[in-house]
């Protein structure tokens, strides 16, 4: 016996009731990447973008500029959620870039270019190979390749590392595990 199938009102009904307790950015970030996950592209005007970042700031109103006009520029990004290696570093870059910087600064895809303006713009030390840190990045399925060579793509793993995992890098404190025992087999009394 199968299942009947679900009808587009009833998915409809089941996503709402899943997502009516998250806030509206974990709302948008679900639905970007479940459209991934599914192939879909979502259209510009969805208004499925993600929120621009702003800092939290427990003095007060909004003081500086780029915050009030709802943007955080690179290097106050990456003080924020403090990135521990180059591949973490290279993924924060691809997500400010698509979803935090200012407007006119967006990009989908970011290159060893813009990984090095980057490091100069947030003080950090250059990359002898930026190539080579992005691929890295690409290898552990944080980045996905870009459109034209060269260049990388912030993905739905690499996004929920910076969204959700960052600032504290991924130090989650490691289960210990036991260690496996050996069994030692039993000398046999000869005969």
């Amino acid at each position: 016996m199968s299942t009947p199938k679900t009808d587009d009102l009833e998915a409809v009904r089941i996503v709402v009731e899943t997502l009516r307790d998250f806030s509206q950015e974990e709302q948008q970030r679900v639905f970007r990447w479940a459209a991934e996950k599914l192939g879909l592209s979502l259209p510009a005007a969805s208004g499925l973008a993600s929120p621009p970042y702003i800092p939290p700031n427990p003095s007060g109103p909004l003081s500086t500029p780029a915050a009030a006009a709802g943007t955080i520029d690179i290097k106050t990004f990456m003080a924020e959620k403090k990135p521990r290696n180059d591949v973490q570093y290279a993924a924060a870059v691809a997500y400010y870039y698509r979803f935090e910087a200012p407007p006119s600064e967006r990009k989908e895809a970011v290159s060893k270019d813009d990984l090095q303006e980057a490091t100069r713009k947030s003080g950090r030390d250059r990359f002898g190979n930026p190539l080579q840190t992005l691929n890295n990045a690409h290898t552990l399925g944080l980045l996905d390749r870009g459109a034209e060579k060269g260049t990388f793509v912030i993905n739905s793993v690499g996004e929920n590392l910076v969204a959700m995992t960052l600032p504290d890098g991924g130090t989650a404190k490691k289960v210990p595990r036991k260690k496996a025992t050996r069994k030692v087999a039993k000398k046999g009394a000869k005969a």
